[in-house]
């Protein structure tokens, strides 16, 4: 894969608390749906070519100021393709906040879920600045921590460096962790905690749409 830099793991954190947000993935549809845990000894999951059972996690907004960035709309199924190569996908999982108002958002959501997405959202809500937000971090982290066993190769895309703390979790597990993002808009410490990085930019001739075909990428904004 085009833009990967591998890394040495360097573990030296302690577990971290779940939280109790609310979250539209249950652990009883996840878990229905995966086989059995992946053992505890994955040392041959390091192997790039051997990535085991691969779960794909994308911070959408995230996704969206990067794709904005470089000036291109995501093709997602491209991207997906592009992420998991050829393992065996597990989950792909999209974050997203959700405007109830928003009916271009509610089709592109439609779309996605109808299109191998698991689509997890939450309603946005007004700041004080007059900007719709919602804030998934919590989630995608509790998610990633929940499915660990259940994969070889964790993809996350994403550049926030909030999520280095959970990187460095899951990793200590034995699951081998893939960090996709714009490098200018990637933590640097996400950069290091992660076995892969792929700069956002080195790919995107490969995960953007052409012609403008599908939905348009600021449907999730």
């Amino acid at each position: 894969m085009i833009g990967i830099i591998s890394k040495k793991k360097i573990l030296d954190k302690a577990g971290q608390k779940q939280s109790n947000q609310h979250s539209n993935l249950t652990n009883v549809a996840l878990q229905n749906e995966v086989t059995k845990p992946v053992g505890s000894n994955k040392q041959d999951v390091l192997n790039p070519d051997d990535r085991g059972r691969v779960i794909v996690f994308i911070d959408g907004s995230n996704l969206f100021y990067a794709a904005s960035h470089l000036k291109i709309e995501i093709d997602y199924i491209k991207l997906l393709d592009h992420l998991v190569s050829n393992a065996y996908l597990v989950h792909a999982l999209f974050y997203t906040g959700n405007d109830p108002t928003n009916e271009k958002q509610h089709g592109f959501l439609q779309w996605m879920s109808h299109s191998g997405f698991r689509v997890i959202a939450k309603t946005v809500t007004q700041a004080p600045n007059s900007v719709k937000k919602a804030n998934l971090d919590v989630e995608i982290a509790v998610d990633m921590m929940k499915l660990a066993p259940y994969c070889g190769t964790a993809v996350l895309v994403s550049g926030d460096g909030d999520f280095a703390y959970v990187v460095n979790i899951i990793a200590e597990q034995g699951v081998r962790v893939e960090v996709v993002g714009l490098r200018s808009m990637t933590s640097a410490a996400l950069i290091d905690a992660a076995n892969n990085y792929v700069d956002l930019a080195t790919i995107q001739q490969a995960v953007k749409k052409i012609n403008g075909d599908g939905w348009h990428l600021s449907a999730i904004a």
